[in-house]
This record gives C-alpha cells, sequence and structure tokens, in this order.
C-alpha cells in the first residue's frame, strides 16, 4: 500500500510573526462574538461584525469565497448551532436562542499568511450535559496543544485529544474533519485527527503550523452534510462542541498563535520565550 508524501510546509521565525497577526485578528473576532452573540442576536448579524473586524485589523476573511467543489463560501464565519457541527452559513433567519450553542470558525488573512481558531459559546442558560461537553471540548484542545510540545510525531497530538475526550465523559469524536497545516494556505498538509496511536503520522519539527481542532457530539460521531453543500450535522440530531486554536512550533516552546497571550495562561512554560516577549 502506497501512501502520499505530505507536502508540510517549514516556517521562519519572520514568517510566523507574520502569523501571529493574522491570529490576534482571529482572537479580535472572537472577543466581538463573545461580546455580541446571545438570545435574538442572527448569525447574520455575527457574520457582519467579524467581517468588519477582520478589515478593520487589516485582514481578509479567509473563509468568504473559499471553495471546496460545491461552490464559493458566502459568508465570513461558520456559524454552526446546536446538532450544526461545522461549516454552517450565517443567516438573518437563524435567531439564537436561550440554552443554544454556536460554533463560530473563523479564519483572517494578513500579508499572505492564515490565521484560524473556533469557539463554541453558549447562549443564555444551556443544561449541565451541554456545558460538560462545551467545557470537554475545550479541554481536549488544549491537551493536543500540549502535547505537541513533546510529541515525537503528530499522532501524539491526536492521541492526546482523544484520551482527553474519553477522560472527561461518552461522547462522539466526528471522524470525518480535523486539525490540519497553516500558513499560506487555510489548509495544508498534515491533516490532524483527533484519535489515534501517538507513534503515527509525521515527526513534528520547529516551523511547523498546526490548526488543533476537535469536535465532540452529546451522541454518535455520525454526520451528515446538508442540501447547501456545507453544514455538517451530528446524524443523529445531537448537540455539538468545536474548539480550535493555531498554533506554531518553535525550537524552545509552543506559540498559540490565535491566543491574545500567546497561550501563557494555559501553557506556562511550554510557551516559547519569544511568545512570552511579545
Amino acid at each position: 500500500m502506497f501512501r502520499r508524501r505530505q507536502n508540510i510546509q517549514i516556517k521562519s521565525l519572520e514568517q510566523i510573526q507574520k502569523m501571529r497577526r493574522a491570529g490576534l485578528v482571529v482572537a479580535a473576532v472572537h472577543q466581538a462574538m463573545r461580546d455580541t452573540a446571545g438570545p435574538g442576536v442572527t448569525t447574520g448579524e455575527l457574520d457582519r461584525i467579524a467581517e468588519k473586524v477582520i478589515r478593520d485589523g487589516g485582514g481578509i476573511p479567509s473563509f468568504k469565497g473559499y471553495d471546496i467543489g460545491s461552490g464559493p463560501y458566502p459568508a465570513s464565519i461558520c456559524a454552526s448551532v446546536n446538532e450544526q457541527i461545522v461549516h454552517a452559513i450565517p443567516s438573518d433567519e437563524r435567531v439564537l436562542r436561550d440554552g443554544d450553542v454556536i460554533s463560530i470558525d473563523v479564519g483572517a488573512i494578513v500579508d499572505g499568511w492564515h490565521g484560524d481558531a473556533a469557539i463554541t459559546l453558549e447562549i443564555g442558560e444551556v443544561t449541565p450535559e451541554v456545558h460538560a461537553l462545551n467545557q470537554a471540548c475545550e479541554a481536549s484542545m488544549w491537551a493536543g496543544i500540549r502535547a505537541a510540545a513533546t510529541a515525537k510525531r503528530l499522532g501524539g497530538i491526536s492521541n492526546a485529544v482523544e484520551r482527553s475526550v474519553d477522560s472527561s465523559g461518552k461522547y462522539g469524536i466526528v471522524e470525518g474533519f480535523g486539525g490540519h497545516g497553516i500558513g499560506t494556505e487555510m489548509h495544508q498538509d498534515p491533516h490532524i485527527l483527533n484519535y489515534g496511536e501517538p507513534g503515527d503520522g509525521p515527526k513534528l519539527k520547529p516551523g511547523m503550523c498546526l490548526a488543533i481542532e476537535p469536535m465532540i457530539t452529546l451522541g454518535s460521531p455520525d454526520t451528515m452534510e446538508l442540501d447547501d453543500q456545507w453544514t455538517i450535522v451530528a446524524e443523529d440530531g445531537s448537540i455539538a462542541a468545536h474548539t480550535e486554536h493555531t498554533i506554531a512550533l518553535l525550537e524552545d516552546g509552543l506559540w498559540v498563535l490565535t491566543a491574545p497571550d500567546g497561550g501563557v495562561d494555559m501553557l506556562g512554560d511550554l510557551v516559547s520565550a519569544i511568545a512570552k516577549r511579545e
């Protein structure tokens, strides 16, 4: 059996610093979403706010016009509510209600370099099991990021995400989607599964930039695509959560490019001295 050789882009420190600029624009969008999302707000409103923040920050929306063969994506964010896992198109018809959760995935391009991150926000008061799902998803993302600092191979990240999810409860780990390399394109090699064996995959090296991106559900991991040819939903209708950060691997540690503090609060000494000095 032959496997395709992966073309993994290795970045210089100067290029990673450019990606940090894009990452901070993405972080600003997420803060605007936290400040705005609530009962009665439409996902279309959130999209317009996000695009303004991106452009005011000197960026271009990564998602708008992005085409994977089903036509250009029409918005600046993916706004996936409840059973929608990823890639849902914002609309003025979709009104957020108390008890909803919404995954907001956003990408920005600054000077040709991409940043990409996702958060899942709780709207009003959610049930305890939905809150636990969201907490489990975020915890698994940080587990994967921590593993990137010490793992020898990409599978170490995937395995850390899986083990974190499994330790948090009985959740479905979505199999058809995951993280990815990122740089001069939003999606690059390698594809990053959210499950697997620690010895699998290419070796991790300084200069790699990766988007760590777990997606989990309260039920089955099985998914289906809606007729819009973008929106992916849980096949059994169960609630989903989705989180993501873009990270860079440096000689002396990590840099979470889409976190305002570079990852210092969550990762401590695993963060590169370069990130701590900014």
